[in-house]
Parts: structure tokens; C-alpha cells; sequence
């Protein structure tokens, strides 16, 4: 791998190939090149290559990609070839629907453990898990090794939880809350905010359609 800084888009690329080549596999398709990529991803092959080339020479000229090889590999940098426990924080109907959909994942990131402090909703089972009180976050989450902690509490109420959630040891955040989060540099945080996604959607709709992304791909991210 290269020593140089990986930017975000890069990283926020490489599931959006492997959802892909998951599926080819699933076709029994053995391989694969940049073109048939870029063109079914909309992407422009020559920033595969180059996204994948920070990480290794993964293709062989003439013949592509080899899809078995490129998944094993793609799972290695996301680090999915180890079970990455998350912890859920806001048992609402957005919380219950990710812990739901949580079931269905075939990815080795899973959500282990869901919190609230509604006493309504202490005991509540979700698919396998039980929602359980606040008090009990620090030790769930140092006993079960979680890594990543999932927001979907009101805004109001998700600085807190996120310091609880840092101060207990999680190193990265899912922010579902439409608030900016304050957390230490060594925490990485992504937003994922439904009501900015659909304001800014709004915007191209009498805009025409030059409204791509600055590097004239669509915004996949």
C-alpha cells in the first residue's frame, strides 16, 4: 500500500466496488476490467484503476481484474475480514429498522448491542437483541470489544451520548442525529443526515443537469 494519504472518497468508493463484484461472483462471473466497471458503475475506469493501485496491483493487462481475488483483498483494506461489532444507541423507528436490517447483513460488521433510556423500551426485543439501559453501555461495550457506535437519537440529545460512547472506548461514529458532532481527532465520525441529502437533491431539479459531481461522476457517496 501506498505511504501517501488515502482520501475519503477513495474509501467511500471501495464498497461501492465491492457491492459489485459481489454480485458477479454471485453470477459465477470470473473476471473483470476497469471498463466493464467504469461502465456499470459510472465511473471513469482510469479512476479505478486508480483508486485500486493505492493498494496494490490487483488487475493484469489484457485479461482484467480477477473477481474472487479482488473481493478477498477489498475486504482486507475495509478490514472485513474480521468481525467489527457496533453498538446501537436510540431504539426509535430508525434505530429498530437499522437493527433489523442489521440481520440481514453479510458483512463482518454487526450490530451487537442496542441502548435507550426510554424504560418503555428497556427489554424490547429486536430480531436477536434486547434493548438495554444506558447504565450498562460501558461495560457492554469494553466486554463485547465494539468498535463502532451508531447515533439515531434525537439532536438534542447525541452530544451526550456521544461522549458516553467515546468515553467508553468507540473509535468511530455513524451519526444519524441531524447535528454536527465535537469528538477528539483520533475519533472518526460520518454523518448520515436523510433531511440535508433531500434539501440538497431538491436543488437540482430545476437546475438541469449539470448538476454532477465536481469530478464528473455522480455522487455515490
Amino acid at each position: 500500500m501506498k505511504s501517501e494519504k488515502i482520501s475519503e472518497a477513495v474509501v467511500r468508493r471501495l464498497p461501492v466496488y465491492l457491492r459489485y463484484l459481489n454480485d458477479l461472483h454471485k453470477r459465477e462471473v470470473a473476471t473483470v476490467s476497469s471498463q466493464e466497471l467504469g461502465q456499470r458503475l459510472d465511473l471513469n475506469p482510469a479512476q479505478i484503476r486508480k483508486d485500486l493501485a493505492y493498494f496494490g496491483d490487483f488487475g493484469r493487462k489484457g485479461i482484467g481484474y480477477d473477481v474472487s481475488y479482488l473481493i478477498e483483498k477489498i475486504r482486507h483494506i475495509l478490514n472485513l475480514d474480521q468481525q467489527i461489532n457496533a453498538v446501537l444507541v436510540g431504539a426509535g423507528n430508525l434505530g429498530q429498522a437499522l437493527s433489523n436490517y442489521n440481520f440481514y447483513l453479510r458483512e463482518n460488521i454487526k450490530i451487537v448491542a442496542v441502548f435507550d433510556e426510554n424504560p418503555k423500551k428497556i427489554g424490547k426485543k429486536i430480531n436477536t437483541l434486547t434493548v438495554q439501559p444506558m447504565e450498562e453501555i460501558t461495560d457492554t461495550i469494553k466486554n463485547r470489544n465494539i468498535r463502532i457506535g451508531i447515533i439515531t437519537v434525537p439532536a438534542v440529545e447525541a452530544q451526550n451520548v456521544a461522549d458516553q460512547l467515546i468515553g467508553a472506548g468507540i473509535e468511530a461514529i455513524l451519526n444519524f442525529a441531524p447535528t454536527i458532532l465535537k469528538a477528539p481527532a483520533n475519533i472518526r465520525i460520518h454523518a448520515a443526515d436523510f433531511t440535508t441529502d433531500l434539501l440538497s437533491l431538491a436543488y437540482y431539479l430545476d437546475n438541469g443537469k449539470e448538476g454532477s459531481a465536481d469530478d464528473g461522476e455522480q455522487d455515490k457517496e
